[in-house]
């Protein structure tokens, strides 16, 4: 399989239909509240995931398929489109340098890649004590990536899809009410095959998930079947 470079174009990756329909998903499947989640997701299929509720966090990682060294960096996607948040248009780049995927749909408008992950131990720093052994993304991760023979040391910077975290005028990220509503989602087209990891996040210390976790809905499309 031949990675999709950099230099490709935005355009040349909109092939998947403006508008998918739920009932010709090929996969469907509700994430309960705080709960993880993987699958792969196939070259030229879609992803999408949607806030059943709204205001809810739902970190996200992906991997090459078939190479879990091979996997999303926030770095690398920040500077390759110079901006800070993910949306329609954005290309999310692997440490390789090669395009993952692409967002080709996102009614939402805003998604955090800068925040990261909540952890048993940044509770405890940012909250208190008495959050020490509260369940958090970076557990739901290593249970996660276990599954498919990976630890703790592959887990990198994530995608927060629907976390609103504005960057304040000094530098410094602002955790805040997040702006989806119930329904939105957002849609990324595969340009490898994917295994994609999810966190649907369990904080209930900061706005993140409205104080109160939803669940939320993953779907896989196959374009090319349709």
């Amino acid at each position: 399989m031949q990675p999709t470079p950099l230099s490709q174009p935005v355009s040349a990756f909109f092939a998947a239909p403006a508008a998918l329909d739920p009932k010709d998903a090929i996969y469907d499947f509700i994430i309960p509240a705080n709960r993880p989640w993987s699958g792969v997701v196939e070259k030229g299929q879609v992803l999408r995931i949607v806030d059943l509720e709204g205001c809810q966090a739902v970190d996200t990682l992906f991997y090459n398929a078939h190479d879990h060294g091979e996997r999303y960096s926030a770095q690398d996607t920040i500077l390759a489109q110079g901006a800070p948040y993910v949306s329609t248009g954005t290309r999310l780049i692997s440490n390789d340098g090669n395009v993952l995927g692409v967002v080709v749909a996102d009614s939402c408008g805003r998604h955090d890649t800068s925040a990261g992950a909540c952890s048993c131990e940044a509770n405890t720093v940012r909250f208190g004590q008495q959050t020490r052994f509260m369940h958090a993304c970076r557990e739901n991760f290593v249970i996660e990536v276990s599954k498919h023979g990976m630890t703790k040391r592959d887990i990198v910077p994530n995608i927060n899809f629907f976390m609103n975290v504005p960057i304040e005028p000094s530098g410094k990220l602002a955790i805040v009410d997040g702006v989806s509503s119930p329904g939105d989602h957002v849609d990324v087209l595969a340009a490898m095959d994917l295994l994609c990891v999810i966190s649907n996040c369990p904080q209930i210390n900061n706005p993140c998930n409205g104080f109160d976790p939803s669940p939320v809905r993953v779907l896989i499309f196959d374009p090319s079947s349709a």
